[in-house]
Parts: C-alpha cells; structure tokens; sequence
C-alpha cells in the first residue's frame, strides 16, 4: 500500500510522530510511505530529534516513489524557519501546502490512502482554505461534502452525528433525517471498512438517562426513536437509544461492533479515556481512505522529544487495512460468483 502522509504543522508534535513511526523499519514491509513536505524540514526534525536512522529519498511526485522506502515529495523547497511549539500563521500555510498536494494525488489514483499529521484549525484557516480543519476540506473533495467522523480502536468504534459545533448548537443541529443518515453510513463503513456484513449499532441518548421516557428532554422521542425505527425498516441491526453514563460504565459497547454518539464529547471522552495511546480518527463515508491520530498539535510537548508516536502508528495500520477491505469490497461486488465463495467460506463449508 502507498500511504501518503501529510506533515501538519511543522511546529506542533506531527512531523515527530511521522518520523518516529517510520524509523521502525519493520513498518516498511507493510507499506510504502510517502511524506509531503520537503527535504530541509525533514532533515532538520531528523537532526532534531536524533532519529540518526531514519533515511529517506526525496523525489519530485509520487510517480517516482522507491517501493519499501521513505519517500519525500518536494512540496516547496525554500528555507522555513521552524519553531517547536510557536503556534504560527506561517506553518498553518505550509501545513495546507502538504494537505493539497497529497489530495491531489490521492484523487489521481497514485497513492491508496491518506494518512494526516495534526494540525492547528485556528493557523490553517484563511479565505484561501475556509475550512474548519481537515475533515470539512475532504468532504468537500471526496465526499459531497458529507463526511462521517470515527474513532476506531482495536475494541470500540464510534461515529459521532454532530462535530465541532458549540453544545448549545447540538440540539437544534439534530433531526430525525441525519441521525438515521449517520446510522446507515456507519452501517455502510462497517461492511465496506471494516469487513462486518451486518453489524450491530447502538445509538447514544442525548439527554441525562436517555430523556427518562421524556421528563429529562423530548429529543429521544421525537428524534432518535423514529431514527433508529426507520433505519431498522432498511434491515440494519440498531438499538437504543442508550444513556451514555450506563453505556460505557457496564461496558455495554463490547456488545456492539459501532456506536453513534451525538456530539463531539459525547463519544471522543470515553473513547480516549479507554484507548487514547491507540486511537485512531477515520474519516467514514468518503471515496477515499483517510485516517489521522486521535490527538493535536500538542504544542506544549513540540520539540522536546517527548510525544508517543503510538497513536500515528495505529492510524497508518488501520488506513492500510480500511484501504485492503475497501479494495477486496469493491471486487466482491463486481464479482457475485466471488461474493458467494466467501459467504460459503464464512459459513465454514465448501464450494
């Protein structure tokens, strides 16, 4: 698999991860990375950071990548000053610069997925790039500008209806037609993603014990009950909706292969709290694959040599398994005769 990286910002904790990921050289046998940025700030996070092993190429397009090697993409070539930990205008622009050139090659097919370093919504934000940091700028790419946001773990799943509004937003963002939307595209990254044919969804309450039968709020029942009914009329296995403190406290989500949460803090709070070293941000329901670690800019950790790359590492195996599933899908489905053997399979019998 050809995993293209875009570096996020250059003075946040993402091209530290980056390099530390693929200085495991084992990583190397399951891929072939290809860094969007330039030769003269990866050779000075290398300095940096003493990865004195870390090797690379550097090559003008991914047309001319070296199988099982770093690969470098010339993105821009002139001198940057880069200052660890400075939240700056100036690394929010390079940062956009990486994000583009890796799309672009992404839509013409020359890499098989997209893996995004960190960056800083409030730098990248301009009249030239008015998006709310990277999911909005690939939905609107690769998705008709409707994305599903995942946070994938080995052991939980979460999809979240509602992002980066304000809570008091929340309610009024909500409706019967986009929370049984976000369901069925859950539903279509699990079999698509992930290899689950039917998978079992439990969908999240948005009021104290679930709206308590309506005394604590009507939003259940008038809102996600005729969701979730409505998703079930289409044959997908929902259920809910649940109070989320019960829900993860007597870890009911074991019993589930996804949940929708309803807004950002909802699901990225007990999900972080269960798999923050391993977490991995998926964006569902696009025609490309793009995964990124579940953390920041980290710009209080930037250049001391102390942030985890664990996180980075995860999100670029499950971009090469997501990229796997999504392959083998799309011949399945152009291909009946093979989409039987592997249910027969499946069932443990012969063909």
């Amino acid at each position: 698999m050809r995993i293209a990286i875009s570096i996020g910002d250059l003075n946040g904790i993402g091209p530290e991860v980056v390099l530390k990921t693929f200085a495991d050289q084992t990583l190397l046998n399951q891929c072939t990375p290809i860094i969007y940025a330039s030769q003269k700030s990866i050779a000075w996070w290398r300095k940096h950071i003493r990865l004195d092993n870390f090797n690379f190429n550097t090559i003008a397009s991914a047309d001319k990548l070296i199988k099982h090697q770093i690969n470098v993409v010339e993105v821009w070539n002139e001198e940057l000053q880069i200052d660890p930990g400075k939240e700056l205008p100036v690394t929010g622009k390079y940062a956009v610069k990486s994000l583009e050139a890796a799309c672009k090659d992404l839509a013409a097919g020359k890499v098989d997925a997209l893996v995004t370093a960190p960056i800083s919504k409030k730098n990248v934000y301009s009249p030239e790039f008015p998006y709310n940091g990277h999911t909005d700028y690939l939905a609107k790419l690769f998705g008709n500008g409707e994305s599903l946001m995942m946070m994938v773990s080995d052991s939980l799943r979460i999809g979240l209806t509602t992002v980066h509004i304000p809570v008091q937003d929340i309610s009024k963002n909500l409706s019967i037609e986009k929370v049984q939307r976000k369901i069925e595209m859950l539903a279509q990254s699990l079999k698509k993603d992930f290899a689950i044919e039917s998978g079992k969804i439990a969908v999240l309450g948005l009021n104290p014990h679930a709206g308590e039968g309506g005394t604590i709020g009507q939003e259940e029942k008038t809102i996600l009950v005729p969701a979730i009914q409505k998703t079930k009329e289409k044959k997908i296995l929902t259920f809910g909706p649940y109070s989320s403190d019960g829900f993860f406290g007597n870890a009911q989500y074991k019993h589930f292969d996804a949940v929708l949460a309803l807004y950002h803090d909802q699901g990225l709070i007990p999900f972080k709290t269960l798999a923050f070293d391993s977490g991995v941000n998926y964006t569902a329901g696009l025609n490309i694959v793009r995964t990124s670690p579940d953390h920041g800019t980290a710009f209080d950790i930037a250049g001391k040599n102390e942030a985890d790359e664990s996180s980075f590492r995860s999100a670029v195996f499950v971009a090469i398994d997501i990229a796997r599933n999504k392959k083998n899908y799309e011949e399945i489905t152009a291909n009946p005769l093979k989409r039987n053997q592997m249910k027969i399979e499946r069932a443990g019998g012969v063909a």
